[in-house]
């Protein structure tokens, strides 16, 4: 009797854990399978390679990814862990933190695909000395990793460059989106001599984005102000406790200041813009990666109806439009107008949105089947028209009335720039 009393509650344990973990393991065969048969196998942004001779297989990484339950990003196959839905990765990171072996690296780009990033130490600090990356431009699109890199970098920045002198700066923070906004309190914390340039208004890239955008998901940490604990974020929520953080902190941003040049001036930088000179010891870029848009090249591309990001959807109401691209900017535009009562197409060169989170390839898939967006895949534009667009689908000529034409096809590094500073570039394949 005394052997059952604690040998039971261990069986029954251990049944509900086989259990589960059968559960876990078919829910990531069918999530793998899912992922390759949409053709959904190009991880989109910092992501995780799990080393199958260190994995021990205890799903520490399953339960720490903040997109479970909502995706199944990692699962369980063979005993080992897998990325099985990579395009739903969107680079948290919490996974590599949880491995209690260290089985997880965090990489960009894949052996197929290769992502463009400036060259940084581990410091945030580029082959220029004196000039810092985070953020965005240094692969860090999301927004709670983009904070805390901010804050990170002028960490480094106040320990390890001197101070400004002589009518310097200590730092120029180069854009007020999540890493700038995040470096700018962070800096102000310090007590540093320092300077924020906007080309646009606060918040950056995220100013740009579609009214009413989810912008994040998991809490971030700001420096004075703290946790940042909403979480589902919309674009319009998280401005105004930006903005309210602003006006409480008394930080100062100069907006629609764009930068031209930095250039080395013996011990410092000399940041050149549209309205001044600027001298300071060291200089923080933050900007983002799609700040120069990529264009179409094709004929009639210069006409004022085509534009490249969505701002508000309620305007094109009534209207024939037709949205470019596979990514989820493009998509979340497609099916945000097409929610706003527009005549909405999308056309994608590709057979599968690749790049694209699952819950906007599901609000995409449920316009088209209402029938309030028409989906035109393997499709490129090859001329626009006054009231008419003409494209290449699936090797015929097809011509649609047009009034309005978005253009989501992603942004150019601005490698131009970052080169005319000194700054090397180089090509991620898988690697961190």
């Amino acid at each position: 009797m005394e052997y059952l009393i604690y040998t039971l509650p261990l069986g029954l344990y251990l049944a509900w854990y086989l259990v589960r973990r059968r559960a876990v393991v078919k829910a990531s065969i069918e999530a793998q399978r899912d992922a390759h048969e949409a053709g959904l196998t190009e991880p989109t942004t910092l992501h995780p390679v799990i080393d199958p001779t260190k994995c021990i297989g205890c799903g520490s990484c399953i339960a720490a990814c903040p997109e479970q339950p909502h995706h199944t990003v990692l699962g369980l196959i063979g005993g080992k862990a897998e990325l099985v839905s990579p395009t739903s990765c969107i680079g948290h990171g919490a996974c590599r933190s949880a491995c209690p072996v260290s089985a997880i690296t965090l990489v960009f780009g894949s052996e197929r695909r290769g992502v463009e990033l400036p060259r940084v130490t581990p410091w945030f600090e580029t082959n220029v000395p004196g000039v810092f990356v985070a953020g965005e431009l240094g692969g860090m699109g999301l927004i709670r990793n983009a904070v805390e890199q901010g804050r990170q970098a002028m960490d480094q920045i106040a320990s390890r460059r001197p101070r400004g002198k002589d009518g310097q700066l200590d730092v120029v923070i180069v854009g007020a989106g999540p890493a700038g906004f995040s470096a700018s309190l962070a800096a102000l914390e310090k007590k540093m001599n320092f300077i924020t340039l906007e080309q646009e208004s606060l918040g950056g890239c995220v100013f740009q984005y579609p009214r009413g955008k989810i912008v994040m998901t998991q809490p971030a940490v700001l420096p004075i102000a703290g946790k940042v604990k909403m979480t589902l974020t919309t674009k319009e929520q998280l401005l105004e406790f930006w903005l309210d953080v602003q006006q409480r902190t008394g930080l100062e941003i100069s907006c629609y200041e764009r930068v031209d040049a930095v250039v080395p001036d013996g011990d410092g930088f000399i940041v050149r813009t549209n309205k001044r000179e600027l001298r300071a010891a060291t200089v923080l870029l933050t900007v983002g990666r799609r700040g120069t848009p990529r264009k179409l090249g094709v004929p009639g591309e210069d006409q004022s109806k085509v534009v490249y990001r969505l701002i508000d959807p309620e305007q094109y109401s009534g209207q024939r439009v037709l949205v470019v691209g596979g990514g989820d900017s493009a998509l979340e535009a497609a099916a945000s107008l097409a929610e706003a009562g527009a005549s909405a197409a999308l056309s994608y060169r590709g057979d599968a949105f690749q790049r694209a989170k699952q819950r906007n390839r599901e609000r995409v898939k449920n316009a088209s089947e209402m029938g309030s967006l028409r989906l035109l895949l393997k499709s490129e534009i090859s001329e626009i028209s006054a009231d008419r667009v003409t494209l290449q689908h699936d090797g015929k000529l097809l011509e649609l009335p047009n009034d309005a034409i978005i253009v989501n096809a992603g942004g150019i590094l601005p490698t131009d720039f970052l080169k005319k500073i000194g700054i090397e570039v180089e090509t991620k394949w898988g690697t961190a």
